[in-house]
């Protein structure tokens, strides 16, 4: 088999593993962000960007696990933070040395001497209370503390196409 062959053979195969990602292109440039709207369907763990009711992203996503459930129902883009820390989860740090790592701040003591250093949470997209879509690990199933977790490119690509007041419908 040449390797011509082998490419056309093996191309479907790796490609039906991926998930198609549509390009915004100039559309992102063109017409705002207006009639713009995020959908997460937490069951299929995928979150979809609409413009016009035409579907132009999907991602695969990570949400909320077992005991942290990601909020269900309508809401919309209320705070958007392209370098956002979160102020419950991340390390103890002292002279720049992690002393104490994954914690959450509101269960035990901080170590003398150390600060707290929230975990990055690039692209951040808040619809709710302390829940948003942001760039994060993907384990593949839901791992979060309730947040929506999207690939960085995917995350970057929501966060440039949508603005403060955009729909965003979480459903089961």
């Amino acid at each position: 088999m040449n390797r011509r062959t082998l490419v056309l053979f093996l191309a479907p195969l790796l490609l039906a593993n991926c998930t198609t990602i549509p390009e915004l292109g100039a559309m992102a440039d063109k017409g705002g962000t207006r009639q713009r709207r995020i959908v997460v369907k937490l069951a299929e763990q995928k979150a979809y960007l609409y413009h016009r009711d035409k579907m132009v992203a999907v991602s695969p996503i990570s949400s909320g696990r077992e005991g942290k459930h990601t909020p269900v129902g309508r809401f919309s883009v209320i705070e958007k933070d392209i370098d956002h820390r979160s102020s419950l989860y991340g390390n103890y740090v002292r002279s720049g040395k992690v002393v104490k790592e994954n914690i959450d701040v509101r269960k035990g003591g901080r170590p003398p001497g150390c600060k707290f250093e929230g975990v990055p949470m690039p692209y951040f997209l808040r619809f709710t209370g302390a829940y948003g879509l942001h760039a994060g690990n993907l384990p593949g199933y839901p791992a979060s503390s309730g947040c929506v977790r999207l690939p960085k490119r995917q995350a970057k690509r929501f966060y440039d196409a949508v603005r403060l007041g955009t729909p965003v419908t979480v459903q089961r």
